[in-house]
């Protein structure tokens, strides 16, 4: 497997920090004022706050850890119609200690009800190096477990070399079907998918399979995408297009180097006269801009496979009027195995799922309007929305000080947002009997 720089591949993560920590503690506190002038109900409310603070804590401190017992992680293998797969599971508490279906409206039913799964997910990272033992996902997913969750993290055979294929979809797909087919772990059939990055778009795919399709609740998707194609222009020229007017940011180079890595299925291995093959040459590449953004790799490039200098044209170019042009350079296998994923040429309108989306106006990996593109590709009223001004980037929360102005005058509108996404996904969970 190609080791990859850890700022290159998107893997730098800010710790949890006290700032942190007493922001999530003072939107905590204001909670019960915000719910009185709402008028909801408190204890799901509370609940998604108390999630929320978890999920900016990572792995310090938060009350959730406080009041909850340290979720099971466990290894397991499970296979599909012969497919073979791997995955991790988290669990909220011993499965020996849940009542089984037929009696847990019995007089001891409540005694166990807070350890046993209330709702089934499939968490899906994105294109990563580390895959599905990403830090970020592993307590993602702890989270989730302690949220009464049973969760399951699979693996993915490409993220690991960045690469992504249209394959990715179904094994998604099987995961969920291994998850839903297991009452104790999805009773009464609660479960659904969490996807984050490019992995929205396999994810909904997934959830369009025939066989899963009428079992899939809910879909949430964070910073994902519609028009893959689209979102391509944006991450390597930094250029993206809403309500009729052109926006630019500086784009991260993650996707780049995934838009590198997944080519390498479709180019030759080497070259006839002994030189360097086509991998060897972007894994130099990736490395040597690892070290310095503005490294000249003209001379590396000479030797690439025509191929090789087709997907490297266009991760280089920055001009978007070129990107349909260059674009189309691309191996023929390529294109259509992104057409395959590109979400913008299915119709998604069979999908039965709810579908939540959450989306950083800051992302500079997959611009914003991907997300509101996609649900409007939905029926009508079966997606929602979210916005992030401030604290959400592309995957990662960023929370000022409690003591700032942006606190009060920003954070605290994209804390309610969050807080709103958690409520809806913790509704998914069924009420306590």
């Amino acid at each position: 497997m190609t080791k990859l720089p850890a700022r290159i591949a998107g893997q730098e993560r800010a710790s949890s920090s006290p700032r942190r920590s007493y922001s999530l503690a003072a939107f905590v506190l204001l909670l019960p004022f915000l719910i009185l002038l709402t008028g909801c109900t408190p204890t799901r409310l509370i609940d998604a706050a108390l999630v929320l603070q978890d999920f900016a804590a990572a792995d310090g401190p938060s009350h959730l850890k406080k009041t909850t017992k340290t979720p099971l992680k466990q290894s397991v293998d499970y296979a599909i119609a012969g497919r073979s797969h791997h995955a991790d599971l988290y669990l909220p508490g011993p499965l020996d200690t849940c009542m089984p279906a037929d009696s847990r409206h019995t007089g001891d039913a409540s005694r166990h009800a807070h350890h046993c799964p209330r709702a089934a997910i499939v968490v899906v990272p994105g294109a990563v190096p580390q895959g599905k033992d990403d830090p970020r996902l592993v307590a993602f997913a702890t989270t989730l477990a302690r949220a009464g969750f049973a969760v399951l993290a699979p693996e993915i055979t490409g993220f690991r070399q960045l690469r992504i294929r249209p394959s990715d979809s179904r094994e998604i797909a099987d995961a969920f079907a291994y998850l839903v087919n297991r009452p104790e772990l999805a009773p009464e059939g609660r479960a659904g998918i969490f996807a984050f990055s490019y992995a929205v778009g396999p994810a909904l795919l997934a959830a369009l399979e025939e066989d899963i399709r009428e079992q899939v609740r809910f879909v949430v998707g964070l910073g994902g995408y519609h028009d893959l194609p689209r979102a391509m222009r944006f991450f390597t020229t930094g250029w993206y297009e809403q309500a009729g007017k052109w926006h630019s940011i500086t784009p991260d180079d993650s996707g780049k180097m995934v838009l590198l890595y997944s080519s390498l299925d479709y180019l030759a291995d080497g070259q006839k006269d002994g030189s360097l093959s086509d991998r060897l040459i972007f894994d130099q590449m990736v490395e040597l801009r690892s070290r310095s953004r503005q490294t000249d790799l003209t001379s590396l490039a000479t030797g690439l496979s025509s191929d090789g200098q087709a997907v490297y044209a266009l991760a280089g170019n920055t001009d978007p009027e070129r990107f349909q042009e260059l674009f189309a350079r691309l191996p023929a296998a390529m294109r259509a195995d992104i057409e395959r994923l590109n979400l913008a040429r299915h119709d998604l309108k069979p999908l039965k799922a709810r579908l939540i989306l959450v989306h950083g106006r800051n992302d500079n990996l997959i611009p914003y309007p991907e997300s509101l593109a996609l649900a409007a590709a939905v029926p009508k009223g079966q997606a929602s929305v979210f916005l992030i001004h401030k604290v959400l980037g592309h995957v990662d929360l960023n929370i000022s000080t409690l003591f700032s102005w942006r606190f009060w005058s920003e954070d605290l509108p994209d804390l309610w947002r969050l807080w709103r996404v958690i409520d809806l996904l913790l509704g998914q969970r069924g009420e306590l009997t």
